[in-house]
């Protein structure tokens, strides 16, 4: 079996610092992170899809945490298709005129390739350290599969090698019938992992948990199962609590699912109120009340 990495797909999240699970030691953005290291061997930056950071920025992260931890990193929102905020680009780099919100075709290529010149920049520290794990490319719930798309997926993850790259496909046509089966061989020639979700069903962007590991590593996300996953907003889509069964029923799926990779990364996305921290700590309790071969947090007993 290979190593299961849990974490969570934040460490700053304004709800998080709201909730108590920080000491008042913990006080700054490097404390609090040191402080999360000695409970999880993995995190998600989420804030790099809103805004490339600088590398300073991610070299600080590497100082901060011991040099087994690992970080999952999401690519900027332009890259992978979503309208993004001129503000959130670098102020050299945005348009003189136009919408507030623009896409890739909104940028000239000069401007897009200097872009992503910055994002590689920014993962550099990461890589050099060993501790970038995979950048996730998670794409807009309007990408439908077709040849088009496979294009844009292996030219995106192109522009992201030597690193590993996790994929998060968010409309139901990639997992219809056969084309389920198309979908994971596609990931596979391209050595892309798949990134299973759990996550509310029965929606128009809903995708169904496919436990498969289609490259190194393995990985799953948990986004939960609110019952406003369609019309509340972020908090409220996210807001859920895994129950007993539920992180029981998980621990024996991934246990079975890293018998497929040497690395598996489990991230809990279910980011209110420490809610994900917690349900991280309970998950990874069960994990190693079976014996599962993990890595401990700094700090923690081995």
């Amino acid at each position: 079996m290979g190593v299961i990495r849990v974490g969570t797909s934040s460490w700053a999240d304004q709800s998080l610092l709201r909730s108590g699970w920080y000491p008042r030691s913990a006080n700054t953005p490097a404390g609090r992170l040191r402080w999360y290291a000695e409970h999880f061997p993995l995190v998600e930056v989420d804030t790099s899809y809103y805004a490339v950071p600088a590398p300073e920025t991610t070299q600080g992260w590497v100082d901060a945490t011991p040099a087994e931890f690992t970080f999952d990193v999401k690519a900027f929102s332009l890259f992978t298709g979503h309208p993004t905020p001129v503000a959130a680009l670098p102020r050299d780099l945005r348009p003189a005129a136009g919408p507030s919100r623009i896409r890739r075709r909104d940028l000239p290529a000069a401007a897009y390739d200097e872009l992503w010149a910055r994002f590689r920049a920014a993962l550099d520290p990461l890589g050099a350290a060993g501790k970038l794990g995979a950048v996730l490319l998670q794409f807009p719930p309007w990408l439908v599969r077709g040849a088009a798309a496979e294009r844009r997926v292996a030219e995106l993850a192109e522009r992201c090698r030597p690193w590993r790259v996790g994929v998060e496909l968010r409309h139901a046509s990639w997992f219809d019938g056969r084309a389920a089966l198309d979908t994971l061989d596609f990931l596979r020639a391209h050595d892309l992992s798949l990134v299973c979700v759990d996550m509310p069903q029965g929606h128009p962007s809903s995708v169904p948990p496919v436990l498969i590991a289609t490259a190194e590593p393995a990985v799953v996300r948990f986004h939960g199962h609110s019952d406003a996953w369609e019309t509340g907003d972020k908090q409220e889509r996210f807001r859920y609590a895994y129950g007993d069964r539920e992180l029981d029923h998980w621990s024996e799926l991934l246990t079975e699912l890293s018998g497929q990779a040497a690395e598996l990364h489990v991230l809990f996305n279910n980011c209110c109120a420490g809610q994900a921290q917690r349900d991280a700590e309970r998950l990874s309790g069960r994990l190693a009340a079976v014996g599962h071969d993990r890595p401990a947090a700094a700090g923690a007993p081995s």
